[in-house]
Order: C-alpha cells, then sequence, then structure tokens
C-alpha cells in the first residue's frame, strides 16, 4: 500500500490534491490517537483527505513552547497513513509566512477571543485563525475537521468561516480520551509519573459536573470545582457556558471549560452539560 504524499511547497501541493472533494485536519505533528481519530472521522467525506503537520509560530507568545514543542515528523507520518490521508502538506515557515512573521494582513479573533485562553494568550487566538485561513486558501478543502478538545478554538473557526464567508464547512468531533479520561494532548508527553496520575483528576471534575446539570449551573461548577479542590488543582478558569461561549439558559445545552496547569503543562478539557429548567 502507498503511503501518503509529502509536500512542502505551495505548487506541489496544488499538483498532489487534483480536481475532486478536499478534507483537511490541521494539525501541529506530535499526531496521537485523537488526530488519527479526526482523519479517519474525515477520510470518507472527501475524495482526497489532506492532512497538514505545522508549528505554527503566530499562535506562541514568548516565553512559551515554541522551541520545545514536540516534532515527531517519521512517526506522524506512519500516524496519517494509518489513518488513510492522501497528502500530508508540511511547509516551512517561509512558505506560509513569505513576508515574514510580522508582515501581511493576519485575522482579528474579535470579543470571543479575548475571553479564556484570549485572556491567558492575547496573541493566541490571532495566530491560530490567520494560520487557518491560510491553510484554507492554500488547500481549498470543502470541509475541515477539527477536535472539541480545544473548544474556544473550534468555535472561534466556525465564526470566522461563517462571517468571512470563506466556503469550508467546519466539522467538530467529541475529545478523544485516555482510559482514565485525561484528554488526548501532544503536550501530555510533559507530564511525570505522578503529574499523570494527577491529570485524570481534570476530567472527572468535568463528569462530576456534567451529572449535576439538572440541578442548574450554580451546581454544576460547584461539583467540578470541589473535585478539583480535593486533588489540590487551581484552574486558570472554570466556567459554564452555552455551546456558542456565551451564557448559559436554565433547560439547554451548555458547555463546562476548563483550563489548569499541573506541573509545567497547561491542560485544557470540556464537555457537554444539559442543564436543569428554572
Amino acid at each position: 500500500m502507498t503511503g501518503p504524499r509529502v509536500v512542502r511547497t505551495r505548487a506541489d501541493l496544488r499538483a498532489a490534491v487534483g480536481d475532486g472533494s478536499i478534507a483537511l485536519v490541521p494539525t501541529m505533528g506530535a499526531l496521537h490517537d485523537g488526530h488519527v481519530q479526526l482523519m479517519k472521522h474525515a477520510r470518507p467525506l472527501a475524495e482526497t483527505l489532506v492532512a497538514s503537520v505545522f508549528v505554527n509560530p503566530t499562535q506562541f507568545a514568548p516565553g512559551e513552547d515554541l522551541d520545545s514543542y514536540p516534532r515527531t515528523f517519521e512517526e506522524d507520518v506512519e500516524r496519517c497513513a494509518e489513518a488513510g490521508v492522501d497528502v500530508i502538506f508540511a511547509p516551512t515557515v517561509d512558505v506560509m509566512y513569505p513576508d515574514g512573521l510580522d508582515a501581511g494582513v493576519s485575522v482579528d479573533p474579535g470579543p470571543l477571543g479575548q475571553i479564556l485562553e484570549g485572556a491567558a494568550r492575547p496573541t493566541h487566538f490571532r495566530g491560530v485563525l490567520t494560520v487557518v485561513a491560510k491553510l484554507f486558501g492554500l488547500v481549498r478543502p470543502d470541509l475541515a475537521v477539527f477536535g472539541e478538545k480545544d473548544y474556544q478554538q473550534l468555535t472561534l473557526i466556525r465564526l470566522m468561516a461563517r462571517e468571512l464567508c470563506l466556503g469550508v464547512e467546519i466539522v467538530g468531533c467529541p475529545t478523544v480520551r485516555e482510559a482514565d479520561g485525561l484528554a488526548m494532548s501532544s503536550r501530555n508527553r510533559y507530564l511525570d509519573d505522578d503529574e499523570r496520575q494527577l491529570a485524570g483528576a481534570i476530567s472527572a471534575a468535568l463528569r462530576a459536573g456534567a451529572a449535576a446539570g439538572p440541578e442548574g449551573a450554580d451546581a454544576v461548577l460547584a461539583a467540578a470545582r470541589a473535585v478539583l479542590d480535593e486533588h489540590g488543582i487551581v484552574p486558570d478558569y472554570l466556567v459554564l457556558t452555552d455551546p456558542d461561549l456565551g451564557d448559559p439558559v436554565p433547560g439547554q445545552e451548555a458547555r463546562l471549560l476548563v483550563a489548569a496547569r499541573v506541573g509545567s503543562p497547561r491542560l485544557l478539557d470540556n464537555i457537554p452539560v444539559t442543564l436543569g429548567g428554572l
């Protein structure tokens, strides 16, 4: 069986994708089972499946882990082959930012990009949306698949695609988890054994919050916070929103989101919640 075709330039990308329908799964590499599930979900949805592997400098602030972010390209190619990827687009920084990182036009994420992760990382979503818009322009996919683990990112990408009329369907996929519930993430490899065991409490807190949904929003937050407190985890935020990151509505679907450091890694997770009525 022939593996994925690896391309690194704009011209080679255009030659590789052909004229049929295209599905795109954008990644920063260091692929794990969660990424593979995204690709497998996308595989039957289009004639050509493209996975991008690009560690995007503009979504990292000074002092963050750009230089140490795991890069495992040979293993990534194997994971893409496992999922049935046709084309791996692995550009250099010069291909994605030919005029330099600080030049040219960028995408302003607007008010939703200033809360939660945006409050902690003010330049992050500008970088994310800019590189995703560039990938959409280069790959020209009919649809793109993203995981729900980075829920604020998914919400902003959906908003960008709709408001800028990009013509790309955004497909969200449920978070893939380890056996103890920890959301799969490329940064989990930073955890030592003790931290890895403790990190499972984050998803346990979310499950406790979701179970309290019939009792209302206050009960959801109290139940989740109690689990975090029990394990000595102090979250950067623990919030309940509606599915579009607005205020939750009694009797409707909601989203419980958390960010917390366990050791050095900053871990994100979220879960859907059904709220009880008034």
